[in-house]
C-alpha cells in the first residue's frame, strides 16, 4: 500500500502515458448561444483564432501606446467622428427648429382657421398655401421708426398676396396685385388688399377664394417683416439679379425709412436690403416699375432664399437659421409641416414667375388694376395643374 506521498501530481503524466494539456472551456456568449454552438465549438473557434494570430505575429499587446493622439488617428477614425459631428449639428438644428416652432405655435390671427381646409403631407401631395405680407410695422427693430407707420395688424392692408402650390414634387406660385379691384362682401368694390382691414384674415381668405375660384386653401403664412432681415442674414444673404433700383421707402434712411440703390446685374443682398427690395413699388430710376414688377421680384426673392438654404454658409449657421425661421412667419403649420414645406420647396425646384395680366384704371379716385377673368382662370388652372 502506497502512502499519499507516493501519489503522482494530478497534472503530471503517469508512466507510459502521453503528456496532454487541460483547457478550460470558454463560456458561450449570447451570439454563440443564438448560433446554437456548443462549448467545444466555441473553444475550437477561439483556438483557431489564436493560432492565426500567432502565425501573423499578432500577439497580445502588453504596452500602452504613448504616441500623441494625432498620430494614433487613422483616416477611418477621423471620418467616423466627422460624420458624427455633422449628424449632431443637424440634429441640434432640428431640435432648435422644433422648440422655436412650438414657441410660435398658435400665433395665427383669429378667424383664419375657419377658412382653411386640411391638406395631405407636403412631401407626397400638393397643398395650396396662401402667403400674405401686411403693411403694419414692427414696434421695435427695422421699420419701427418709419413715418406714419401702422403698428396694428388688425387694421393692416395686405401688401403681398401670393398663392403657392407646393408639395409632391410641385412648386408653382401666382401673385395677386394688391391694387386688384374686387367685390368685397359687405363693403362693395375695393382694392383686394383692403379685405384684411375690413374683416380680418377670414374675410381676406374668403375674397381670395371668390376671386380665384380656389375653394380649398390648406395653409396660411403671414410674413413678419420685423424678423425677416435677421433670417436672411442667418443664411448669408441672398443672391439675385435686379434691374436698376433707386428706392426710398418712407423718405429713405435719413427719415427713418429705407434706401436701396442697385445697378443692373447680380447682387448679394443682406437682410435689410432684401426686405427693402421686396417692399419697393416706386423706383425713381424706372417710372414703369410698379406693383407688378415688385411681385415678380418677391417671387425671385423666394427662389433666392431656397437656393441659399443648401449652401455651406447656411449649414455652418444652421442652428441660428433654424431657431429664427419660425419667427419669420405666423402660420397654422406646426414644426413638422414647416419642415415638410422647406424640404418640398427644395424638391420642387425654383418656381417660375407667374403674374396676373391686369389693366390700370381709376375707381372712386383711386388707382386700381382691373382683372381679366379669362386670364385669372387660365393662371389659376396653371397654378393648380401645371
Amino acid at each position: 500500500m502506497s502512502s499519499p506521498d507516493d501519489t503522482p501530481p494530478r497534472d503530471e503524466p503517469r508512466q507510459g502515458e502521453r503528456p496532454y494539456t487541460t483547457y478550460r472551456s470558454l463560456p458561450r456568449g449570447l451570439i454563440a448561444r443564438l448560433r446554437g454552438e456548443s462549448d467545444s465549438e466555441v473553444f475550437a473557434r477561439e483556438a483557431a483564432r489564436l493560432r492565426e494570430d500567432a502565425r501573423a505575429g499578432r500577439g497580445a499587446r502588453t504596452t500602452v501606446d504613448t504616441r500623441p493622439w494625432w498620430r494614433r488617428w487613422s483616416w477611418r477614425r477621423a471620418l467616423k467622428y466627422t460624420v458624427l459631428a455633422l449628424v449632431g449639428w443637424v440634429v441640434l438644428s432640428i431640435v432648435l427648429f422644433v422648440v422655436s416652432a412650438q414657441e410660435h405655435a398658435g400665433n395665427l390671427p383669429a378667424g383664419a382657421s375657419s377658412q382653411l381646409s386640411s391638406g395631405g403631407p407636403m412631401l407626397t401631395s400638393p397643398n395650396t398655401v396662401l402667403v400674405i405680407g401686411l403693411d403694419n410695422r414692427p414696434t421695435t427693430g427695422p421699420g419701427s421708426k418709419e413715418p406714419g407707420s401702422n403698428y396694428s395688424e388688425a387694421v393692416a392692408n395686405t401688401d403681398t398676396i401670393m398663392l403657392w402650390r407646393i408639395g409632391g414634387g410641385v412648386s408653382r406660385r401666382l401673385s395677386i396685385p394688391r391694387d386688384t379691384l374686387v367685390d368685397i362682401p359687405g363693403f362693395g368694390y375695393q382694392k383686394i388688399n383692403a379685405a384684411w382691414a375690413d374683416g380680418g384674415p377670414a374675410l381676406a381668405l374668403k375674397v381670395i377664394k371668390q376671386f380665384t375660384g380656389i375653394q380649398q386653401i390648406n395653409h396660411l403664412i403671414v410674413v413678419d417683416l420685423g424678423n425677416f432681415p435677421k433670417f436672411i442674414d442667418d443664411i448669408g444673404g441672398i443672391t439675385i439679379r435686379t434691374p436698376r433700383i433707386c428706392s426710398n421707402i418712407s423718405g429713405g434712411v435719413a427719415n427713418g425709412g429705407f434706401t436701396l440703390d442697385l445697378s443692373p446685374g447680380v447682387h448679394t443682398l443682406n437682410g435689410i436690403q432684401a426686405m427693402t427690395l421686396a417692399r419697393t413699388r416706386e423706383n425713381a430710376c424706372n417710372a414703369a416699375y410698379n406693383d407688378i414688377q415688385r411681385e415678380a421680384m418677391q417671387q425671385q426673392i423666394l427662389n433666392a432664399i431656397k437656393s441659399q438654404l443648401l449652401t455651406v454658409h447656411t449649414f455652418l449657421h444652421l442652428p441660428w437659421a433654424a431657431w429664427d425661421a419660425p419667427g419669420v412667419v405666423q402660420t397654422d403649420m406646426g414644426a413638422l409641416s414647416l419642415m415638410q414645406l422647406f424640404i418640398a420647396s427644395e424638391i420642387g425646384g425654383s418656381a417660375p414667375t407667374a403674374l396676373l395680366n391686369e389693366t390700370p384704371s381709376v375707381y372712386n379716385g383711386q388707382d386700381v388694376l382691373l382683372p381679366n377673368q379669362t386670364n385669372v382662370q387660365q393662371s389659376v388652372h396653371t397654378l393648380m395643374n401645371g
